[in-house]
């Protein structure tokens, strides 16, 4: 690099290293900015954004945009498209018979979740009792084809459990979750247009006059550690915007606003780079 350097006369070199110091200083500033919700949270973790038109990658955190964790029920995207395309269900609309035997120690106090549901009302709720049903159907032989053709993680769903994507060792990073969001926006993944589109529609969170935002949070206690996520992508009409923000903390770490953080953090973000009002 800096023997080309030489090969520009003298005033070319000096604007070229001041651009370089600028682009420096304004990816630092950039950085901090996205730090700063972090630290008004009180967690520690990342965000990573995706400019699909630019193909630009930004985060607060390198290091952490590309380690792995458990995925939590930010899971429940690609499971959605693997419950349907293996027919476990018809579409998101079939009722799943309550199980009337949920273990509210292992997943905490839900009463908003104890009835029968469809695939659909488990999304938004995320209730988690009725995707580990669909598993048991789908049986892992089938979901660990369907994540090696979507290069979801590690592929490690050894745990003797049928929840893997909550407790074990299965792992994905936020750089990764992006990259599936695009295959899934892309729809380049072995799934039909009709899985896709019922997934699409169930993912819907928010719709403004300027843009859709498609997403979908995750929390999970495994191991000691409260990991919780929020993903998902903002069409709008000039562009698309993918995300995702995960916040980890020791569960002995007393924090009530660690559940709203995900969100919050990532508005705020999102705010700034102009991509949402």
């Amino acid at each position: 690099m800096n023997g080309l350097l030489y090969l520009f006369p003298k005033p070319m070199r000096i604007l070229f290293i001041i651009f370089l110091f600028l682009s420096l200083v304004l990816k630092l500033l950039a950085q901090n900015s996205f730090q700063k919700p972090f630290d008004d949270c009180a967690v520690k973790g990342s965000i990573t954004i995706y400019d699909y038109a630019l193909k630009k990658w930004i985060t607060n955190d390198l290091e952490d945009s590309n380690f792995g964790t458990l995925p939590a029920s930010t899971f429940k995207i690609v499971n959605t498209l693997i419950a349907l395309e293996s027919k476990v269900v018809e579409n998101e609309n079939e009722i799943i018979p309550w199980i009337d035997n949920y273990d509210t120690v292992k997943y905490g106090h839900r009463p908003n979740i104890y009835h029968s549901m469809s695939m659909k009302e488990a999304f938004q709720l995320s209730a988690g009792w009725v995707y580990i049903e669909l598993a048991k159907k789908i049986g892992k032989e089938n979901y660990h084809n369907y994540l090696k053709q979507i290069g979801y993680g590690n592929l490690d769903l050894s745990i003797d459990d049928h929840d893997f994507w909550n407790f074990g060792n299965l792992a994905i990073s936020p750089s990764n979750q992006i990259d599936v969001l695009v295959g899934i926006y892309e729809e380049t993944f072995p799934f039909s247009s009709k899985s896709y589109k019922i997934l699409k529609d169930m993912m819907i969170e928010e719709k403004a006059e300027n843009y859709t935002l498609r997403a979908k949070t995750g929390w999970t206690r495994d191991k000691g550690k409260d990991t919780g996520w929020w993903l998902g992508y903002i069409e709008r009409s000039d562009n698309v915007y993918f995300f995702a923000t995960r916040i980890i903390k020791n569960r002995e770490e007393q924090n009530p606003e660690f559940g709203d953080c995900r969100k919050k953090i990532t508005k705020v973000i999102l705010k700034q780079e102009g991509i949402i009002d």
